[in-house]
């Protein structure tokens, strides 16, 4: 993990960056402070709540997320149960906050999502529901949509069901700590599940066809002294294990949906002939080749993102999740009902407090599963969820690249003419272009993908954590050493020349 810090002239170069950050909202017109007529309606709709008459406050959930969150979606219980498991999996009641055609209503309409800016969070909704009220911390009597799945002893669904209910979480986990109790076989009975029915979880999403990059992500660190770090480091077998309970969720909402006949889902066509053609030519110049006898998601799952070569697989392997939107129906079963990285129906349910879908979702699915008519507004919005999604996605993904081309300039501003050591991931020889006549790799970053004076490519460097274009003849998957050229806060450009 990159831990590297803003060097001499910090100060200067922490103004400058502070104001490119500042100008960044500016630009993408993101979402400014919450109106007071939508924080008003929040306020009263948190004065008023009434928690469900059904009470399982005495099942023991716990919440797992990162260690810095106060917005938690998500608390989980699981026990054994007879030759299976029992999985009690707990969804913020952000419904019960929100008053249909209100000014909180609207205002979510309009933001779609929480932006994680590195200068600033900007909530979907206001603090008073998105971190107090309407988050499940520990030890508060929360509103909660609570799925219950009977699993059998592979952890298939036998039986799923979902309904309000009071609940208590007992404890705040981390993903590093429940990661070190597990390995050092100090976990309790629900986190030694976790790892049970995780497992045998992923191994249903092998035998399914799904797939998932596990690629390191960058993260934009704010540090208490108002500098920034990018925090670069591969996904912890816990986040898997608990990603897996979410999937599980959201594909028994989407068959819920798919049997009611009403809902929106998440979906995503399966890669076509020639971007699996092209992918397979990239392993084999990388020299790992994908033979195609077993599934793409199986191969992923096999790569390892710490050696160059297969990392650089990886990054190729964006390729193939292409094309996500949403698909809304109502009386009827759309034809492309699948989410092929997941490799199955798809529905966005378990994060309602960071994202607006959810919220409808939950509505919908908590109706069919226990016989009532689906509320009319939740209906009526159905037609109108993809496109407001689909503009927010958008939207966060610009903010998200941007952001972080801004934080990677800051960085090596004071680094120009200095050599590093890189991986090539995405080069210029052996890619080409791919079957969508795009260049592979990351395209515009650091750059917009431009360079009319010769060949370049997108290299790796550690510390600090940046990724960017590099001038020279670049083989993906290779180790480099590059020259820092040139770093630009304010054009939020950084380029690399190849040493020989």
């Amino acid at each position: 993990m990159s831990h590297h810090r803003l060097a001499p002239n910090v100060h200067e170069k922490t103004n400058a960056l502070a104001a490119a950050l500042s100008a960044l909202r500016t630009e993408l017109e993101l979402p400014g402070p919450y109106p007071a007529e939508a924080v008003r309606d929040a306020e009263a709709a948190v004065a008023a709540h009434q928690l469900p008459v059904t009470d399982l406050t005495d099942v023991e959930f716990l919440t797992i997320d990162p260690a810095s969150s106060t917005d938690l979606d998500q608390a989980l219980f699981i026990e054994r149960a007879s030759a299976g498991y029992r999985v009690l999996y707990a969804i913020a009641d952000v419904p019960s906050f929100v008053r249909p055609g209100g000014s909180l209503d609207a205002e979510t309409r309009r933001r779609g999502q929480t932006f994680y800016a590195p200068d600033g969070r900007i909530p979907l909704h206001p603090e008073v529901i998105s971190e107090e009220a309407g988050s499940l911390l520990a030890d508060q009597l929360c509103s909660a949509f609570v799925w219950e799945f009977g699993l059998n002893g592979d952890a298939h669904v036998d039986s799923v069901s979902v309904r309000r209910a009071t609940i208590r979480s007992r404890a705040k986990l981390d993903y590093k700590g429940v990661q070190a109790q597990i390995d050092a076989g100090t976990a309790g009975p629900v986190l030694q599940l976790l790892k049970e029915v995780g497992l045998k979880r992923v191994e249903l999403e092998r035998q399914r066809g799904g797939a998932s990059l596990n690629m390191p992500e960058q993260e934009i660190v704010q540090l208490p002294d108002g500098g920034y770090r990018i925090a670069a480091a591969p996904q912890l077998p816990v986040e898997d294990w608990n990603a897996q309970i979410s999937l599980m969720t959201g594909m028994a909402a989407a068959d819920m949906m798919l049997a009611g006949k009403v809902g929106i889902l998440r979906t995503m066509p399966a890669p076509d002939e020639r971007s699996l053609r092209h992918f397979r030519l990239q392993t084999m110049a990388l020299g790992k080749p994908w033979d195609g006898k077993i599934s793409y998601g199986e191969y992923l799952r096999s790569l390892d993102p710490t050696e160059p070569r297969q990392l650089a697989v990886l990054y190729s392997a964006g390729m193939l999740f292409r094309g996500a939107s949403y698909t809304a129906f109502d009386g009827s079963v759309p034809e492309n009902a699948i989410q092929s990285a997941i490799g199955a129906a798809y529905a966005h349910t378990t994060a309602p407090l960071r994202r607006l879908i959810d919220r409808f979702v939950l509505v919908i699915c908590e109706a069919l599963s226990n016989g009532k008519p689906v509320p009319g507004w939740a209906r009526e919005a159905l037609p109108s969820l993809p496109e407001i999604m689909a503009a927010s996605d958008q939207l966060a993904s610009r903010m998200e690249r941007l952001a972080l081309d801004t934080v990677e300039a800051a960085l090596l501003v004071n680094h120009i003419g200095q050599e590093f050591d890189a991986i090539v991931i995405s080069g210029s020889k052996p890619q080409k272009e791919n079957g969508n006549g795009a260049k592979n790799g990351n395209g515009g970053r650091n750059g917009n993908g431009k360079n009319g004076n010769g060949p370049s490519g997108i290299i790796q460097i550690a510390e600090p954590a940046v990724t960017a274009r590099c001038a020279g003849d670049l083989e993906s998957g290779t180790q480099v050493r590059v020259r820092l050229v040139s770093s630009d806060i304010t054009t939020r450009t950084v380029h690399f020349e190849l040493l020989a």
